[in-house]
């Protein structure tokens, strides 16, 4: 191990330092504790919303520029063949709205997730986990009743 990651694990502040850094910039905090693999999750999960974001707000502002040119007077826009009827262009504002609104509940939920990540992640770093615990399948015969009884033993080693 080395002499930096038994710093981070011995340090108390570790995690809240984590979740600094992964809210100044995301990805950081995974950084900071050694989890590099995770940043490219990040910033795809955030770069997907972002992306959702963008794209339904040029077409709700697509659908809104033509129903206001209708309302104005003018027939030359780019659904007038497509959609005749105003209001279905009312229709599809609304709906490019709603998954505008919902990609920015996921870029903000998927920037939380990547702060609880590096808080969580640098707390599991501080938990001890030896050799001396096992987990095994157990299978016992019930002599009264000729039956088979499973479970699980947890044995641990002091």
């Amino acid at each position: 191990m080395s002499e930096r990651k038994k710093l981070l694990i011995e340090d108390p502040l570790t995690p809240s330092k984590a979740a600094f850094y992964s809210a100044v910039l995301p990805g950081l905090g995974q950084i900071y504790i050694g989890k590099t693999w995770k940043v490219p999750f990040v910033y795809g999960a955030i770069g997907a919303s972002v992306y959702g974001y963008v794209y339904n707000q040029k077409e709700m502002d697509r659908y809104r520029t033509a129903y206001k040119r209708r309302l104005a007077g003018f027939q030359d826009d780019e659904f007038k063949t497509l959609i005749p009827d105003n209001s279905k262009l009312i229709e599809g504002m609304k709906f490019h709205k709603s998954y505008r609104d919902m990609s920015f509940l996921f870029i903000l939920g998927t920037y939380m997730l990547n702060i609880l990540d590096a808080n969580v992640s640098a707390h599991l770093m501080q938990f001890n986990v030896k050799d001396n615990l096992s987990l095994k399948p157990h299978f016992e015969s019930d002599f009264l009743t000729n039956e088979s009884n499973y479970g699980v033993k947890v044995l641990v080693k002091l």
